[in-house]
């Protein structure tokens, strides 16, 4: 059950830094807020939105500046309160899951797609992959890569 809860956290963590940077923000402000101070009162709560709000414009000016690191380090830090809030209140787990939910179908009517221009040019032999994301084993190739013909 542990490795379940951090990987929820982790995904939440992911999911509530990349919505920084998003018109739905807000929301997701107002609900991961919640989910962070539960039992804790309104107090919390609205302490709760002061530091996401700071934390959102951390993002939003490294992204200005490039600056990925920023991002990957906020997602760490809201994945320790995240799995915090969760081991705490396991109901909390049943909370998050909606959210994330809710906001897959945001995050992927936002997805653009970006035109991409490639140019190879000298003796290149081989194969030559080009995507957006690769994950997992390269199929069809060995490991230790291709083999001399």
């Amino acid at each position: 059950m542990e490795a379940e809860l951090v990987a929820l956290a982790a995904s939440g963590a992911t999911t509530l830094v990349q919505q920084m940077a998003t018109d739905g923000w807000g929301a997701v402000r107002r609900r991961m807020a919640a989910l962070l101070a539960r039992r804790r009162g309104a107090e919390e709560e609205a302490e709760v939105e002061r530091e996401l709000d700071q934390a959102r414009a951390d993002v939003v000016a490294a992204q200005q500046d490039g600056d990925e690191d920023v991002a990957e380090g906020m997602a760490m830090v809201w994945k320790a309160r995240l799995r915090r809030v969760l081991v705490e209140d396991p109901a909390a787990a049943a909370e998050l899951r909606r959210l994330l939910d809710e906001v897959a179908p945001q995050q992927q009517a936002q997805a653009t797609v970006r035109d991409v221009h490639n140019t190879l040019s000298g003796s290149a032999s081989g194969v030559v992959v080009q995507a957006g994301v690769i994950s997992g084993g390269m199929h069809g190739i060995p490991p230790g890569g291709p083999q001399p013909r």
